[in-house]
């Protein structure tokens, strides 16, 4: 798979990163988000040096990602939970009609 450099500034700071060809635009908008967040925590403390506002921005995007991986997953039960139930009945319904047949 090919690989394109990517522009993007953090901070002031401008990056460039190899990108899988056709992620450029998810990318963009990672980095975009992320200068929205740093732009976030700066302003509500000017204390912070950069890499203490790069740590904290990376740990409320770790957190929400975990966030999101426990709600996956407990979709993902939920749904389990489902077929199990539509198999069961599907099974039942099967059984009562080849009993009704004999």
């Amino acid at each position: 798979m090919s690989t394109n450099a990517v522009d993007i500034t953090l901070m002031g700071r401008s990056y460039s990163i190899a990108c899988p060809a056709g992620q450029e635009k998810a990318l963009k908008l990672v980095a975009h988000n992320i200068e929205q967040q740093l732009t976030q925590l700066k302003s509500r403390t000017n204390s912070l040096s950069r890499e203490d506002l790069l740590v904290m921005a990376a740990l409320n995007i770790g957190h929400e990602l975990l966030t999101e991986k426990m709600k996956n997953q407990e979709y993902m039960e939920q749904m389990d939970d489902r077929i199990r139930v539509l198999q069961s009945t599907l099974e039942q319904a099967l059984v009562e009609r080849s009993v009704s047949r004999d």
